[in-house]
């Protein structure tokens, strides 16, 4: 016997975290219910307490999702290209009113809740092996030192970023992303990193 891929468990669960993305967005994470998720997503509340059983689990779940969306870290022949591609992707993500809104969401619910805290944790980790490649591409060019610390490069390229949107509010633009992916750079190539 096959089944169908996805099928209806898989359409109810991207309405249910589409849902929460947007009842975050809308009401944060103190302001969000099951109730509020279930009737947004148009499915009955005990089909959402049933599955996930908590806000927490459902914030948690639709950071897991995001983790598993492919992503492909940049390729442009340089390490210094690399970071700065990077570093555009994060900018011009926080910088589109629309597309910043989830990811902030998600951050702010994070800080409230170790279950979503941990799956940000996840999330980031799974960013980070997937950009390995970068430093490994630039390793075998001579770029970079052997030692090189792929995750260590993408927090500090990104850190200074992250920090204008969650902490200074500071403007954010292409050329300070550049800025941070050279900043990251020279001290990877010091040996920094």
């Amino acid at each position: 016997m096959s089944t169908r891929p996805g099928g209806r468990s898989a359409r109810v669960r991207d309405a249910v975290l589409e849902a929460v993305h947007a009842e975050l967005v809308d009401r944060g994470y103190l302001g969000m219910t099951v109730e509020n998720v279930a009737d947004r997503a148009g499915v009955h509340k005990t089909t959402v307490y049933r599955r996930w059983g908590t806000v927490d689990v459902l914030i948690a779940d639709a950071l897991d999702r995001g983790r598993d969306v492919a992503w492909t870290a940049p390729d442009t022949g340089s390490a210094e290209g690399d970071l700065i591609a990077l570093a555009h992707e994060v900018v011009d993500t926080f910088t589109d009113p629309v597309r910043s809104r989830v990811p902030i969401a998600l951050v702010a619910a994070a800080l409230q809740s170790s279950r979503a805290r941990q799956a940000k944790h996840d999330y980031y980790a799974a960013r980070h092996a997937a950009a390995a490649g970068i430093v490994e591409r630039a390793v075998e060019r001579g770029e970079l030192p052997p030692r090189t610390d792929p995750a260590e490069l993408v927090r500090q390229t990104c850190a200074p970023l992250f920090y204008r949107v969650f902490v200074s509010g500071e403007p954010l633009d292409r050329a300070t992303g550049e800025r941070a992916a050279r900043a990251a750079l020279a001290a990877a190539r010091a040996g920094v990193l």
